[in-house]
């Protein structure tokens, strides 16, 4: 995966800066470092290490269960940096933030899939309750988990109304639409066993194919 003899660690006094990416979507997760007996743990377990001045050695995800499972590891020109491709069980940022460059459009995305996906969770719960117990009133997303026809009723009435809205040249109107679409077509994969992560793989493949 990595030649780690190739690695300048002197030149930084031991360590190599190590940028970590989301295998699946690109997004930069966060930038640490990592000496080479990080690096030898790394490609041992299979899971980033890295290694702190103030910390010493680390496992990422030790203690939250957030590990990132390693894709590819690969130096950089000066052979002082490396890029680490992962694929995250959870947050990278102590703040419980996907990425400690702040949200955008993918966390974005990504929060409301895991959202859904906790509403999903929730009702399988609630069904294998004991007889007799209340259950709290569903919410709007497990009404349609568990309404095939409601959820693909609203899929299609997503899609027409932001056709319309484009149609119309409505701009305000067209994002509102687009946000409801995303959220009904993300509500109907899940009800079929998908989620954000099998599209994400799916875009990456094409855009590997050069689609």
């Amino acid at each position: 995966m990595i030649d780690l003899d190739a690695l300048d660690f002197a030149k930084t006094g031991g360590m190599v800066t190590v940028v970590t990416q989301d295998a699946r979507s690109g997004q930069v997760l966060m930038v640490a470092h990592a000496d080479r007996e990080a690096l030898e743990r790394t490609l041992a377990t299979g899971e980033m290490h890295y290694r702190s001045r103030s910390r010493g050695l680390w496992h990422k995800g030790a203690t939250s269960g957030n590990v990132q499972r390693v894709v590819s590891l690969t130096p950089d020109c000066d052979a002082d940096a490396v890029l680490a491709r992962v694929v995250p069980a959870g947050p990278a940022c102590h703040t419980g933030a996907r990425t400690c460059f702040g949200a955008d459009a993918a966390e974005t995305f990504g929060i409301l899939d895991a959202t859904i996906g906790e509403r999903a969770s929730a009702m399988q719960a609630a069904a294998s309750n004991a007889a007799g117990a209340t259950a709290a009133a569903p919410s709007y997303t497990q009404r349609l988990l568990a309404d095939r026809n409601l959820r693909l009723k609203k899929l299609g009435e997503e899609a027409v109304e932001l056709a319309t809205a484009c149609v119309d040249g409505d701009h305000a109107r067209a994002a509102e639409e687009a946000a409801d679409l995303i959220y009904h077509t993300l509500v109907a994969l899940r009800a079929v066993g998908g989620s954000l992560d099998d599209v994400r793989a799916v875009l990456d493949a094409r855009a590997q194919g050069g689609r």
